[in-house]
C-alpha cells in the first residue's frame, strides 16, 4: 500500500472513530454501551405495553401525519418534529403496537449514539452506567416509545453536549462539530424553546470565554438550532401572525411564563401523573421521591471530583446545561409533568455515574467493598421504586385509553361516523379514536365558535361529550342525550333544529 493510501486510511479511521478502525462489536467498550441501549429497548417492549392506546398529546401529533383521522388543532407551543419522526409508520398504518415497537427500537439506537458521542471524555464503564441510570427511570421508559418530543430533546442534549466537549478538546476533529449541528437541529426540531434553554451555557462559553471561542463550533450550534426551528418559525409567520405572537400565544397557553415555583408540583408528578395541572393533593411516598433529592447531591459530588481531577469542563458543562434545561419547568410555569425534566435527567446521568463510581473505587482502582455494597443496595431499591411507579402508570394509562376506545365504539353505534365532529370533554383524543374532527370554543385548543359547530351539525354527525352533572353548551339544545361509561353524549339530529343556531351570532 502506498504512503498516501496509508495517510488516507488513517484519516478515515480517525474521523469515523472505533467503529471503522475496528468493529465496534469487537470493542468491549462499544459492546457494553450497545448492551445498555438494547436492554433499554427490550425493557420498553416488555414493561410498556405496545398495545397501549395513544394519549391526548399523541393523538394531536399523530393526526398531523395520519390518514386515520383529521388533523387536530395544533397549538402554538407545539412543533412538528415528532410528527415527522413517526410519519414513516403512521402515514400507512394505524397499528399502535407497530408504532410503539418502531419508537422503542429508534429510541434505543438514539441512546447508543448519544452515549457514544462521549467516548474519550469518560471511561466506558461511566458511560454505560450513565445510560443505565437514565434508561431505567420510569419516565424515560414510559416516554421512550410514545409519540412525544421530550425524550428526543433529551438524547439530542446528551449527544450534543458530548460532541461539543470533544470538538473543544480537539479542534482538528470535524466529526464532533457536525454532531453538534445535528444534535442542535434535533432538539430544535422537537421543541425549539427547550433547545434554546439547553444550549444557552454552550452559547455563552463560545461567545464570552476566550479560550472556548471557536467560529466553526459556534456556526454549527447556531446553524443547527436555526435549521431545526426553521419550519416552526415559518409556521409562526404563516399561521400565527409572526414569531413574537406565536411566542406570546405559547406563553398564554402555558399559563404565562414568570416566577412560579413548581418544585413541589414536579414532586407530585413523580408518582406517575402524566400532567399535574392543577397540581394538588398530597406528596408521594418519600421512597418515590428520594432519588430526586439525591440528584443534586451527586451532581455536587461529580463537580468536586472533576475539579479535583483538573478536568472540570467535561462535568461542569453538562451540569450547567442540565440546570438551564430544568430552570423554566421548576421556576417559570405553574404546572408540572415528569417528561419536562427528561433533558435534565439525561445531562445529569453521566456526571452522576462518574460520582457513583468514584465512591466505590479507591484511587488505585480497587473496589471499596462497604461503599460498593451500600451503593448497590441503593440502586436496587431505586430500580424497585422505578418499576413500581412504571407498572402503576402503565396500568392506569392503558385503562384510561381503553375507555376512550369504548366511547368511540359507542359513538359509532349511535351513528357518529366519519366525516364527523366532536366537542366537549376529552374531545381531542376521543375524536381521533372515532375518526372525527374536534372543535372547542374556549381553552387552549379553541378553534371554533358555537355558530360554526351548529352549522356543522347540519351537514355531518356532531356530538358533544359532557358530564352527568355538567351543563351542556346552548348549541346542543334539542339534541338527544345518551349516558355511557360516565359520559353524557349529546348527538345532533341529522337535520338540526333552527334553535341550534339562535343566539350564537
Amino acid at each position: 500500500m502506498t504512503s498516501s493510501s496509508n495517510i488516507t486510511l488513517a484519516g478515515v479511521r480517525r474521523l469515523a472513530g472505533p467503529s471503522v478502525a475496528g468493529s465496534s462489536w469487537r470493542d468491549p467498550g462499544q459492546s457494553l454501551i450497545a448492551v445498555v441501549a438494547g436492554a433499554f429497548t427490550l425493557a420498553q417492549l416488555v414493561l410498556v405495553r405496545p398495545g397501549m392506546g395513544l394519549g391526548w398529546d399523541e393523538t394531536v401529533y399523530v393526526s398531523q401525519v395520519s390518514a386515520h383521522a383529521p388533523a387536530a388543532y395544533f397549538s402554538a407551543p407545539r412543533a412538528r418534529g415528532i410528527s415527522l419522526l413517526v410519519a414513516p409508520v403512521t402515514s400507512w398504518s394505524s397499528s399502535t403496537a407497530l408504532l410503539r415497537a418502531y419508537l422503542a427500537v429508534l429510541s434505543g439506537a438514539a441512546l447508543f449514539l448519544a452515549l457514544r458521542a462521549w467516548r474519550g471524555l469518560f471511561p466506558v464503564r461511566v458511560l454505560a452506567l450513565g445510560g443505565a441510570l437514565f434508561g431505567s427511570l420510569w419516565v424515560t421508559l414510559f416516554y421512550g416509545p410514545q409519540v412525544m418530543p421530550n425524550y428526543w430533546v433529551a438524547v439530542g442534549a446528551l449527544a450534543g453536549t458530548g460532541c461539543f466537549l470533544r470538538a473543544h478538546a480537539d479542534r482538528t476533529d470535524r466529526a464532533p462539530v457536525w454532531g453538534v449541528a445535528a444534535s442542535a437541529a434535533l432538539m430544535a426540531w422537537m421543541r425549539p424553546m427547550d433547545a434554546l434553554w439547553i444550549t444557552t451555557p454552550l452559547l455563552v462559553l463560545l461567545v464570552a470565554v476566550r479560550r472556548w471561542r471557536c467560529l466553526a463550533l459556534l456556526s454549527a450550534l447556531v446553524g443547527g438550532l436555526t435549521l431545526g426551528a426553521a419550519e416552526w418559525i415559518a409556521e409562526a409567520y404563516a399561521d400565527y401572525g409572526g414569531l413574537v405572537r406565536r411566542l406570546s400565544e405559547g406563553s398564554r397557553i402555558q399559563g404565562g411564563l414568570g416566577w412560579d415555583v413548581a418544585v413541589t408540583d414536579q414532586l407530585r408528578s413523580l408518582a406517575g401523573r402524566a400532567l399535574c395541572r392543577p397540581c394538588t393533593g398530597a406528596l408521594p411516598n418519600p421512597a418515590v421521591t428520594a432519588w430526586w433529592f439525591t440528584l443534586p447531591l451527586f451532581a455536587l459530588l461529580a463537580a468536586i471530583v472533576a475539579v479535583g481531577a483538573r478536568r472540570p469542563a467535561r462535568t461542569l458543562v453538562p451540569l450547567a446545561c442540565a440546570a438551564t434545561a430544568a430552570l423554566p419547568y421548576l421556576f417559570l410555569i405553574g404546572y408540572a409533568a415528569p417528561r419536562f425534566l427528561l433533558p435534565a435527567y439525561a445531562l445529569l446521568a453521566i456526571p452522576v455515574a462518574d460520582a457513583l463510581l468514584h465512591l466505590v473505587t479507591a484511587p488505585d482502582g480497587r473496589w471499596r467493598p462497604v461503599m460498593a455494597t451500600l451503593v448497590a443496595l441503593g440502586l436496587a431499591g431505586h430500580l424497585a421504586v422505578q418499576y413500581a411507579v412504571l407498572h402503576r402508570t402503565v396500568a392506569r394509562t392503558t385503562a384510561d385509553r381503553h375507555g376512550w376506545s369504548r366511547t368511540a365504539a359507542e359513538l359509532h353505534r349511535l351513528g357518529v361516523r366519519p366525516p364527523c365532529l366532536l366537542t366537549g370533554n376529552e374531545s381531542v383524543p376521543i375524536a381521533f379514536y372515532t375518526g372525527c374532527s374536534s372543535a372547542a370554543t374556549s381553552g387552549s385548543n379553541a378553534n371554533s365558535t358555537a355558530a360554526d359547530i351548529a352549522r356543522a351539525a347540519q351537514r355531518m354527525p356532531v356530538a358533544h361529550l359532557g358530564t352527568p352533572t355538567g351543563r351542556p353548551p346552548s348549541y346542543t339544545h334539542g339534541w338527544p342525550a345518551h349516558s355511557f361509561d360516565g359520559i353524557r353524549l349529546y348527538i345532533a339530529p341529522r337535520t338540526a333544529p333552527s334553535t341550534a343556531v339562535g343566539g350564537h351570532g
